[in-house]
């Protein structure tokens, strides 16, 4: 071969690999910001990208098509960062990102039992063509809320967590935490989902509860031996509320 021929083949063996470089990295780190006292499960599920035909076995306990993470808790608020593909080969069928679900749990005292739950997910969708934002942080925000009610013939406090997705102003919104992404826009980008806790907690069902100065009293009901309890316009019968430490209160959460 000529040394003119070996040239040529050199020059386009360069602008292959060049060319190969430039295409960005089908992965995207995935980032949740994470309240004290709060720890998550998550799996990210893959499935056969549009158009192909291969299927994946139906099968239980570890599937290679689900990546499964999990975090301890922490005491202080925290962010765990971790890298996923956007797409994968397995068994030889070509598969794509579809969702990443998440299982949050947060203690809310000090007892084993003193623990709430929620889910979330993030839902990566297809779009045909359009520019891609240049964003290097995409951002789902979301805010968790505690609601308490009562349990058992001495009326003792649990909480209930609740996470929801906030709208660009701030509010709360009626989906749970997370939401929809464009799979175009992740590439080689961050995702990050944001979780705070709101300060305020509020009653887990309706009249139940009657505000009054420094929190809120618990409706009497039929009898102090009633666990439902529902007030219907009685607003000065009440019955004492037992406290996660252990005490006989009034008023929850400030025992007044």
């Amino acid at each position: 071969m000529s040394r003119r021929a070996c040239g040529a083949l050199l020059v386009v063996g360069m602008a292959w690999l060049a060319g190969c470089a430039s295409v960005p990295a089908e992965r995207f780190t995935l980032q949740v910001d994470l309240p004290a006292n709060f720890r998550f499960k998550s799996a990210a599920n893959y499935s056969p990208a549009a158009g192909e035909s291969c299927t994946l076995p139906v099968r239980r306990g570890k599937r290679p098509e689900r990546k499964v993470f999990s975090v301890a808790y922490n005491t202080a608020a925290s962010r765990v960062t971790q890298d996923l593909p956007l797409t994968e080969t397995v068994e030889g069928c070509p598969l794509v990102l579809r969702s990443v679900e998440f299982d949050f749990y947060a203690r809310w005292g000090t007892r084993d039992t003193d623990i709430g739950g929620d889910i979330a997910a993030i839902y990566i969708q297809d779009r045909a063509g359009g520019e891609t934002p240049g964003l290097e942080t995409l951002e789902l925000k979301g805010r968790c809320q505690w609601f308490f009610r009562t349990v058992g013939r001495l009326h003792g406090i649990r909480k209930i967590l609740k996470c929801n997705s906030l709208a660009e102003n701030g509010q709360p919104e009626k989906t749970r935490a997370g939401g929809v992404v464009q799979r175009d826009r992740l590439m080689g980008k961050t995702l990050r989902l944001v979780l705070n806790v709101s300060d305020e907690e509020l009653p887990a069902f309706d009249d139940n509860w009657i505000a009054v100065p420094g929190g809120w009293r618990r409706c009497r009901g039929n009898s102090f031996e009633d666990t439902s309890a529902y007030c219907r316009g009685n607003t000065t019968d009440f019955k004492p509320i037992k406290m996660p430490d252990g005490r006989i209160c009034d008023v929850y959460p400030t025992c007044n």
